[in-house]
């Protein structure tokens, strides 16, 4: 599982969009940040543009994501399967 926090007061309400539910947006990226000092694993960022991305603009960075519980590839959580009994002759 991972839990993230976000920064409301970051979110630049510009970029928020309605969609066709009536409901507002906001669109994000997370990017990962490996060896970050806190054990986060990914930054939460309000996404731009690809021609706002090409000419250089980023996006705020709203929070962090970090892992809880079960390792990345450690199964989802589940037990590792036994090894199979050996054949007794």
């Amino acid at each position: 599982m991972m839990v993230g926090k976000i920064d409301v007061t970051k979110i630049d309400k510009a970029r928020l969009f309605q969609g066709k539910n009536g409901a507002r947006y906001l669109d994000f990226a997370l990017i990962e940040t490996p060896n970050n000092q806190y054990g986060d694993s990914h930054m939460i960022v309000q996404s731009v543009s690809k021609d706002e991305r090409e000419a250089g603009v980023k996006g705020n960075i709203l929070g962090n994501i970090k892992e809880v519980g079960a390792k990345q590839g450690g199964g989802g959580g589940r037990p590792k399967p036994a090894d199979p009994a050996p054949w007794d002759d």
